[in-house]
């Protein structure tokens, strides 16, 4: 399983909040708002995961656990068939 670097987990969920603090200061900011969406969606990019507030509970769970916690706390993943996924595939 590829894991990204914490470093760049941590940078891009400092920005994600920045970003929403600047948001809900100025919810009808287009350019402000735009920005917190795209620091959105680079997060769930990188965490996998498909709404950028289960993105950022993700990353803040990952940059508290160890690199082996967080592959058990991972759900197995099953293939389309409905077998399980061999190791490293989705």
């Amino acid at each position: 399983m590829l894991l990204p670097a914490k470093s760049e987990v941590a940078r891009q969920l400092r920005h994600y909040r920045a970003w929403e603090r600047s948001m809900l200061a100025s919810p009808t900011d287009v350019t402000v708002r735009t920005t917190f969406e795209d620091s959105g969606y680079t997060l769930c990019v990188l965490m996998g995961k498909r709404c950028a507030r289960e993105a950022a509970d993700a990353a803040e769970r990952y940059l508290r656990t160890s690199l082996v916690t967080h592959a058990q706390e991972q759900p197995e993943r099953l293939a389309p068939s409905g077998h399980r996924a061999p190791s490293g595939a989705a």
